[in-house]
């Protein structure tokens, strides 16, 4: 992956850039509340391939802490990953997932 996309309203698309040009799609923006959170369908099976028919929900929240913001990521219905669900909790919970998108993030919105 060389970049993660998101495009910023409700219905927008979320999908990664491979290094060679070409598009994954990840799912659909759900809700887009600038500076409060963004609501996310994740469509992206425990074989990591995108499947128009698995909907799982990532919610990103935005929490005031005087001049800093935390940021609060949960993904939600990970049962819908059937006997994955447990190999997906951990895949998620490393270094180069969740945590390596919001520090990519965090560079972003500082520029």
């Amino acid at each position: 992956m060389a970049k993660a996309v998101l495009e910023p309203r409700e219905g927008g698309r979320w999908f990664e850039i491979g290094d060679d040009g070409s598009e994954c799609d990840w799912g659909r923006v759900l809700s887009w509340e600038p500076h409060a959170r963004v609501v996310l369908d994740w469509q992206i099976t425990g074989a990591w391939q995108f499947d128009q028919k698995l909907h799982t929900t990532v919610e990103v929240r935005f929490i005031p802490e005087g001049a800093q913001t935390r940021v609060e990521l949960e993904h939600r219905d990970l049962e819908r990953f059937g006997e994955k669900a447990a190999e997906i909790v951990v895949a998620q919970s490393g270094s180069g997932a969740w945590s390596a998108l919001l520090a990519g993030f965090g560079v972003e919105a500082t520029r």
